[in-house]
């Protein structure tokens, strides 16, 4: 995935918080904010807008659309994590684009952080629950962003293709108000439940989660590969 390369510090705006935790600025070796292309990709989706907020709107949707949901391109390993890898893969599973639109921001000069929360999906495949053995997602990913004085959190996981097929009420972000998961779908059916919130990092806790993964998923492989994900969900 190539991208037209632009002239970004000249446009870069300043932190929203000038005191904020350098970390949640920095690009770390997951959430590789300095890479070109995630530059490229953040600087030309947000080029239309004015003000970090609406630059941070503007990824929000580009990440949420322009990369599928895919759950089976689990790699806990550090280049599988990786923001640049995610951007140029074309999709990626909660974690990933939660990582990748935290890069985004870090670009854009606004502070951001991965955050966690165990979730039960109400609506997953059921292959995938037969993988996982559990309808608990573990680990689930999102992004908190400080905007305007206040952190929010972000959700940019499911693109809005997949929320149409599985009539999922997508998840829309203004920039004020947490976006999370709906409880129920828009047919009135339970969809995602959360159960424990595990908190925010600088960067996403790779070995934690891997030792979570190996004791509640025995059955998961951590390097997915050979499943279709889009079949599964058009089945």
């Amino acid at each position: 995935m190539a991208f037209a390369r632009l002239s970004t510090p000249a446009t870069m705006p300043d932190p929203l918080n000038p005191s904020a935790n350098p970390l949640d600025l920095a690009p770390t070796p997951i959430i590789d904010s300095d890479h070109p292309d995630i530059i490229d990709f953040t600087f030309s989706r947000s080029a239309d807008s004015n003000g970090a907020l609406s630059k941070v709107i503007a990824v929000y949707y580009a990440v949420r659309d322009e990369l599928r949901y895919d759950p089976y391109t689990i790699d806990m390993t550090e280049d599988g994590l990786k923001a640049s890898n995610t951007l140029n893969s074309g999709r990626g599973w909660c974690v990933t684009k939660a990582a990748l639109l935290a890069a985004c921001c870090r670009a854009l000069g606004v502070p951001a952080k991965v955050g966690f929360a165990d979730v039960r999906n109400h609506l997953s495949t059921e292959n995938l629950r037969q993988s996982m053995g559990t309808d608990i997602f573990y680990w689930h990913g999102y992004t908190s962003i400080y905007l305007d004085s206040k952190w929010v959190k972000a959700t940019p996981a499911f693109n809005i293709e997949l929320c149409e097929k599985f009539r999922i009420k997508s998840l829309e972000f203004d920039g004020t108000e947490d976006s999370i998961y709906h409880p129920f779908d828009e047919d009135g059916r339970q969809h995602m439940e959360y159960v424990n919130m595990r908190g925010e990092h600088t960067d996403v806790p790779m070995e934690e989660m891997i030792a979570d993964f190996r004791h509640y998923y025995p059955n998961l492989s951590l390097k997915q590969s050979g499943n279709d994900f889009d079949r599964e969900v058009d089945m």
